[in-house]
């Protein structure tokens, strides 16, 4: 299995084109734009998919690849899914606050003092978070906020998962701890120090998780990803047990996490590891398409009105310019999906007020039509919408708050 989605052939991108065309005429009213859908054929598909490739495993939800409290709810109901990692504190403590969630761990460390302060004072809400550390300064960060230590604050250690050879370091800059001994040491700080329980660690492989290894313009490249993937995950996989031994003999663990969307099968056949975490493989946007693990199908989609007829072969849409973060790039870009074959100009690119495009459906594209657009990263794309649409066959079967919606910004 791998290589191309199994939503990326044209009959298959004209027959989606088809179905959100017939959602959005069957409205009593037209929508606002820029109208943010999520196909739940294909999330639903995409959870199952994941549940496949976990083999067992249980499934921690990465609410940043999703940011739709709906949606977060329906993964967490889908069978195989347990939890959730979530970006911020403060998001943890809402959708702990609102039912529903009520195993978080946070995926990142924290030094929100305003949050910690809330979390210190309520143990049932203490009790279901776990806060995530690579330095003793964190820990010092959550006694400056509190007055007694008899609310145990949970913790999990970040173990620096990048693969190293040659004095060189590939994979995420997150956490400084890497070897045993240092593992070691801040494992004896948080379980020799008052008011703190180490329940868990997370290795996030992102050099394999998030980097595609199929893409079809750049075999030679994706030729020594491939390799790159390989080689950390048989250093990983040694260093990993090396650490849960002598881990074992200092604290009983509640949970060791691991991978992403990009890496559930080669993450969870690794014994050491008891959960693994995937957001993106739910809702697949542009940068997940080329996976040779995996064959996902896209899930989440923008629509924009054509505007301009600037020329016979050009067409241009309002808006649309939502470009992923990471390193500055051309796949950073939304991708112009439906109907096939449109592609953005070299010049323009997709902007901010409009968005210019051409290729052969463009001649034949009228004003007030909708083109549909993917963006490259999960999650982000509802960063700009209070709602979204939800598809199920060719029609609009609900509409729901994003986390924007809800009035919040993390």
């Amino acid at each position: 299995m791998g290589g191309a989605s199994t939503g990326d052939s044209y009959v298959a991108r004209n027959r989606l084109w088809a179905r959100l065309s017939a959602a959005v005429a069957a409205l009593d009213t037209p929508p606002a734009t820029p109208l943010m859908v999520v196909d739940l054929d294909g999330f639903d598909t995409n959870a199952a998919d994941l549940v496949r490739r976990a083999r067992g495993k249980p499934i921690r939800l990465a609410s940043k690849s999703v940011r739709v409290p709906a949606l977060i709810a329906r993964a967490l109901a889908t069978p195989g899914f347990r939890g959730v990692l979530a970006f911020t504190l403060r998001e943890a403590l809402w959708l702990e606050r609102h039912g529903i969630a009520h195993d978080i761990v946070i995926a990142y460390p924290t030094v929100d003092r305003g949050a910690l302060g809330d979390l210190v004072a309520s143990p049932s809400t203490a009790a279901h978070v776990t806060l995530m550390i690579d330095d003793v300064a964190q820990l010092d960060v959550v006694d400056s906020v509190r007055s007694s230590r008899a609310v145990p604050v949970r913790v999990a250690l970040d173990i620096d998962a990048g693969l190293r050879f040659g004095g060189q370091h590939v994979g995420p800059k997150r956490s400084p701890v890497h070897d045993v001994e240092d593992v070691l040491r801040l494992a004896r700080h948080v379980t020799e120090r008052a008011g703190f329980a180490l329940v868990g660690v997370m290795t996030y492989e992102g050099q394999v998780a998030g980097v595609p290894d199929d893409v079809p313009s750049q075999r030679a490249r994706s030729l020594v990803v491939r390799r790159l993937k390989s080689a950390s995950m048989a250093q990983l996989a040694e260093r990993r047990r090396v650490i849960a031994e002598r881990l074992a003999e200092l604290v009983e663990l509640e949970f060791w996490n691991a991978g992403g969307s990009g890496s559930v099968e080669a993450s969870a056949a690794d014994a050491v590891v008891t959960e693994v975490a995937a957001g993106s493989g739910l809702l697949v946007p542009g940068l997940f398409d080329h996976y040779q693990s995996f064959t996902p199908r896209p899930a989440a989609f923008y629509g924009l009105p054509v505007t301009r007829r600037p020329s016979e072969s050009m067409a241009t849409v309002q808006g649309g310019g939502f470009i992923a973060s990471g390193a500055v790039g051309a796949d950073r870009a939304p991708t112009p999906w439906a109907p096939p074959g449109l592609h953005l100009t070299s010049l323009e690119g997709a902007g901010e007020v409009q968005t210019p495009l051409t290729g052969h459906p463009a001649a034949l594209l009228r004003i007030g039509d909708l083109v549909w657009f993917r963006h490259a990263k999960s999650g982000e794309l509802f960063e700009h919408t209070n709602t979204v649409r939800l598809l199920a066959g060719d029609e609009f079967v609900d509409e729901v708050p994003t986390y924007r919606g809800c009035g919040n910004s993390w």
